[in-house]
């Protein structure tokens, strides 16, 4: 969640002509409008003409400001935007919030930026283990996570800088009949004494792009460690550095669906491990802490190339767990520093993609090409670890020809590179 000045569409008349959607600071009048009686009836127009036009952006912004103009009121071309941005956010939003997008308020960034669902329940889930008296959300954006509280039975309330962002959470806690208030308020200049816990999700995004120091967060670092005083949750980026980490606090690395999303540390009051990899995929939600590994500050198993290769989890990875999914594999690493686990055995993990080895293939690419070209490979899927290859430009430069698909991975075994003709369990 950015507390950035909001950013979203806006269009002039000229723009609506063109269809061409230029990003612009929201109008707030309009954003509050279209919750209105009237607003509410433009919406349902804007829908039906934007899946008339089949999601045409010319003629559908054209329709509905025509629609617009018909009506009386004030700002059409302001009123027609907000509808229209809304319509073809929440068909954006789908993709992440589900039919329930269909009900809900947005803005580009915040949409972007927004805590995917079964991440933020698998959160909520374990705040509501504390049975905390209220959560506080400093820096709401568009509400993702308070909806995810409130649904878990906790008290909430969220605040943030940006006025178009509070209006659009407080909309969305209405529109799914969720209890919660939220108000525009700077997180440094808050008495948190009298939240249960407190939740935080520093903007790491600047009208510049994406800001990699931390004291440049909003709110920056300094202020963010405070807050592990106290219990407390706080969202960060995947690529934290272990070492940033304080003494005490444990993070978690989450992942959906193959895709690490966060990391979230929480503190001490809260904490039950140093290091958790939380992977929530179709089958539901599995979790590894370093209490999983039995090496844990031992020195790292490495072996030989097994029957089978495993590839670790991006959120056991980040969490530096791969030794024990090597524990639960009967198996150990094909090196030292490369996250490939390989055993005799074959297992069903949620913490890895398993991979029959099917053969070894010369590693230099004039051999390698010769033998997949005699084995009538044309398609071919290369995952590599440990080696500069950039796959699509190898793939080209191999030019394979043949019926066969195949995957094979490319790394290193005990220092040497390697080729591994592999078959996805």
């Amino acid at each position: 969640m950015a507390r950035v000045p909001d950013q979203t569409l806006a269009l002039s008349r000229s723009e609506c002509q063109r269809g061409c959607w230029q990003t612009a600071r929201v109008d707030l009048d309009a954003f509050r409008w279209l919750l209105t009686d009237d607003g509410q009836r433009l919406l349902t127009q804007a829908t039906n003409i934007y899946v008339d036009t089949g999601g045409d952006p010319v003629r559908a912004a054209t329709a509905v400001r025509k629609v617009t103009e018909a009506a009386a009121g004030e700002d059409p071309a302001a009123r027609a935007a907000a509808a229209l941005t809304q319509v073809q956010l929440r068909h954006k939003a789908v993709a992440k919030f589900g039919a329930e997008a269909t009900r809900m308020y947005f803005t580009p960034d915040g949409l972007e930026q927004a805590t995917r669902p079964r991440v933020a329940q698998h959160r909520a889930g374990r705040l509501a283990a504390a049975s905390p008296s209220s959560v506080i959300d400093l820096g709401c954006g568009i509400g993702g996570d308070l909806v995810a509280f409130a649904r878990a039975g906790l008290t909430v309330a969220g605040i943030d800088l940006d006025p178009v962002r509070v209006e659009v959470a407080r909309a969305n806690l209405a529109a799914l009949d969720l209890p919660g208030a939220v108000q525009v308020a700077d997180a440094t200049e808050l008495d948190l004494g009298g939240f249960g816990v407190v939740f935080a999700d520093p903007a790491r995004r600047s009208a510049r792009g994406r800001v990699f120091d931390v004291e440049g967060w909003t709110p920056p670092w300094t202020f963010v460690t405070t807050l592990f005083q106290r219990a407390s949750v706080v969202k960060v980026a995947p690529g934290i550095p272990h070492e940033l980490v304080p003494e005490g606090v444990e993070a978690e690395w989450v992942s959906e669906g193959g895709e690490v999303k966060e990391a979230a540390l929480w503190s001490a009051y809260l904490a039950s491990a140093r290091r958790r990899a939380t992977v929530i995929g179709e089958g539901g939600l599995a979790t590894l802490t370093e209490e999983d590994d039995p090496y844990d500050g031992a020195e790292r198993p490495v072996r030989g190339l097994g029957a089978f290769v495993y590839e670790p989890d991006g959120a056991v990875i980040r969490a530096g767990l791969v030794t024990a999914v090597a524990a639960g594999v009967e198996g150990g690493l094909l090196d030292e520093h490369i996250a490939y686990v390989t055993s005799d055995r074959a297992f069903s993990t949620p913490f890895a993609r398993a991979f029959q080895v099917l053969e070894v293939l010369p590693y230099r690419e004039k051999p390698l090409k010769a033998a997949l070209r005699e084995r009538g490979v044309g398609r071919l899927t290369i995952k590599k670890r440990g080696v500069d290859v950039v796959p699509d430009e190898l793939r080209k430069r191999l030019d394979l020809r043949g019926p066969n698909e195949a995957t094979i991975i490319l790394t290193r075994i005990a220092g040497a590179g390697a080729a591994v003709l592999v078959s996805p369990l």
